[in-house]
């Protein structure tokens, strides 16, 4: 077991929410099989008011599996990944050089979610990317961007042609490689994430089934904010997020320590 020390009485009540929604991120990508064991990260971006207007993040302690992460394990970091909390575990540098270049080129971004599932990394490697051949990609597509593979993402020279291809869009498929969402908020890349990795999950069953595919109408494209707005009356990821922390509660409320 982790010994643990609690960072609750030690940082502002605001940061202490913003751990344990962050943690609760990390559980969650855990229980719906999106970890790639240690290997990928989920940042958030510290709001001013805790910060003064320095640019500080959370992000999970390297080698920790997602199943481990708890608010009082995220490490506190600057922009350049350097510790500004003391803490037990180590970080990685190398793995927060997309997240930090999508933040720089994003100061209304709070939350980076990063995946290498099975699927997505199938999706990434197909030339034509996302098809409009389902409801749930409808919603990526109308904010959706590509970026080149350029080997392993830890180079800084890299950042630059990063942000140019994220531009405003809150979804990026990494060419073979994974996916990447943003959200002003960790419900808001969440739930972003779970739709995009529906997308990839459809696309590659219906490819697998060998028939034509019918593709979605351009026209039904245009206007997909608003259905979404109308889709969750209003309330974007809030409506689903506080059912799923219902539901860590029940499982593993431990995230929370």
């Amino acid at each position: 077991m982790l010994n643990i020390t609690s960072l609750k009485d030690s940082v502002s009540a605001e940061e202490w929410q913003l751990r344990c929604d962050l943690a609760a991120c990390y559980r969650l990508v855990a229980a719906y099989g999106w970890s790639d064991l240690v290997f990928t990260h989920i940042s958030a971006k510290l709001p001013d008011s805790i910060t003064g207007g320095e640019h500080h993040f959370l992000i999970n302690p390297y080698g920790l599996m997602f199943d481990e992460i708890t608010a009082s394990s995220l490490v506190k970091v600057d922009m350049q990944c350097n510790k500004l909390l003391d803490s037990p575990f180590p970080v990685n540098p190398a793995g927060f050089v997309i997240h930090s270049a999508v933040h720089e080129a994003r100061p209304e971004v709070q939350c980076v979610l990063h995946t290498h599932t099975r699927a997505g990394v199938a999706v990434s490697a197909q030339k034509a990317g996302i098809l409009p051949i389902s409801q749930q990609s409808t919603f990526v597509l109308a904010s959706l961007a590509y970026h080149d593979y350029e080997g392993v993402a830890f180079r800084p020279d890299e950042k630059p042609r990063l942000q140019a291809d994220l531009g405003k869009a809150n979804f990026l498929v990494l060419r073979n490689h994974g996916l990447l969402t943003v959200g002003t908020s960790i419900p808001d890349a969440f739930l972003s994430m779970y739709t995009f990795e529906n997308t990839c999950r459809i696309q590659i069953d219906a490819q697998a089934g060998g028939g034509e595919l019918t593709q979605v109408d351009p026209r039904i494209l245009a206007g997909m904010a608003e259905v979404m707005k109308i889709a969750t009356a209003g309330q974007g990821a809030m409506l689903a997020w506080p059912a799923l922390l219902r539901k860590l509660d029940r499982s593993v409320p431990s995230y929370r320590t």
